[in-house]
């Protein structure tokens, strides 16, 4: 795609052999804006999410038309800004586990696996999230960690399908149960277990069958896991390249206390933090391809598309877009402290747009924002293998080996 994108630019298509049919990538934030929000209803879900919905069952990533909307309705209630403020606890409370784990390395002179780290860490939130204190009682029951396989087990294949599909039927028994005790949640804090089974259309009433809880919490677990894991694991490599970004980072987190349980709203206020997670998010967005397919014939680019037509567009495109960007591929926080600068909105896109925007996005920033928080505050990383990291560009942008760093000690102001 870097090739082909060079040599002919926004819109080009392309024969795929293995689907005998065309492929039409649209790269300007105007024809994503007509994609996914003008003409959003001229699309359906495209390549690829036959596969996930192999995995995820029907859940909000690949479902459709009347059912989507059904599903979207009753989970947005349960994304909203106060409600993820009360999930503070339980990002917290990991972020200090893997914390205690790196002052002992730290102090041990040993690296660390940042990619494997953000990976364990991350799931520990979003599990923590959706089940609260069921999550003991899972472990005790098997006899293990029953979600071990989504990160010791990388790749992607018919073997860990099957283990997964194993994992969703013990979702199944623990949804059972907890709509058996009522749907209140296990512990003192509120869960997207209980809120899910909880949870009810305003047009009728009714809420969603075990089957349509289990699809949802097993897209949320996946999709809230990875894509946050990725985005940290970008973050820390782009900061240890640009050491002058880091120091503008640890003056700002240095001139505020530090809160045992940091608020959404004071880290929302971090400004340069926040830009810092922008700008790797611009230029390593997890989610780096997108899919549709037309229902009728449309126009992108001064082209007619056919109907039923596979139509991408990426974001790692579109944010390096060079009427839109300066010195894209450069990580520059600072570009931020002016959203004014003439950009379309839809030339930055990382969590979709429009009626399919990441409901998530809220609760990912807010990890990423306590973490930067709680690390950078103690830490500098570097690389111990200084080379050039390549992509696994499959459904998530990945770093093609995992980021072994090692940990100096930092002081406030140093």
């Amino acid at each position: 795609m870097r090739a082909i994108y060079a040599q002919h630019g926004d819109a080009y298509r392309i024969w795929a052999p293995g689907r005998r049919s065309h492929t039409w990538v649209f790269n300007h934030p105007a024809d994503v804006r007509r994609i996914l929000i003008s003409n959003h209803r001229n699309y359906t879900k495209g390549v690829g999410f036959d596969r996930i919905k192999m995995l995820l069952g029907n859940g909000i990533i690949v479902s459709e038309g009347d059912f989507w909307k059904r599903q979207r309705r009753m989970m947005q209630p349960t994304f909203h800004r106060r409600i993820i403020a009360q999930l503070d606890q339980f990002i917290a409370r990991a972020n200090d586990r893997l914390l205690a784990a790196w002052e002992l390395k730290c102090a041990a002179g040993e690296p660390v696996n940042v990619t494997s780290d953000m990976s364990d860490m991350t799931l520990e939130i979003i599990l923590r999230v959706i089940f609260g204190d069921d999550l003991e009682a899972m472990a005790a029951e098997t006899g293990d960690n029953p979600f071990a396989v989504l990160t010791s087990d990388p790749a992607r294949d018919l073997r860990f399908a099957y283990q997964f599909r194993k994992l969703t039927t013990m979702i199944g028994r623990w949804v059972a149960r907890r709509r058996a005790a009522g749907g209140s949640p296990a512990g003192d804090h509120p869960d997207y277990l209980s809120m899910l089974i909880n949870a009810r259309d305003k047009d009728t009433g009714e809420g969603m069958s075990d089957r349509e809880v289990v699809d949802e919490i097993t897209t949320l677990i996946v999709a809230g896991h990875e894509t946050t894991a990725n985005a940290l694991n970008w973050t820390w490599h782009l900061l240890s390249g640009n050491p002058e970004a880091e120091a503008k980072l640890h003056a700002e987190i240095d001139a505020l206390p530090e809160e045992a349980v940091p608020t959404l709203q004071s880290m929302e206020a971090m400004r340069y933090a926040n830009n810092v997670i922008r700008e790797a998010l611009r230029l390593y967005p997890p989610v780096w391809v997108i899919s549709r397919r037309t229902i009728e014939a449309d126009q992108l680019a001064g082209y007619t598309v056919p109907p039923d037509t596979d139509v991408f567009f990426s974001p790692y495109f579109v944010h390096r877009h060079p009427e839109f960007w300066t010195d894209a591929e450069k990580f520059q926080p600072e570009r931020w402290e002016d959203d004014n600068e003439g950009r379309p909105r839809l030339a930055y896109v990382p969590f979709s747009a429009g009626a399919h925007h990441c409901i998530g996005e809220t609760l990912a920033l807010f990890e990423m924002l306590v973490h930067l928080n709680r690390f950078a505050r103690r830490f500098r990383l570097r690389h111990v293998v200084d080379e050039p990291v390549g992509f696994e560009a499959l459904i998530n942008l990945r770093a093609a080996r995992p980021f072994i760093m090692r940990l100096e000690r930092r002081t406030s102001g140093t």
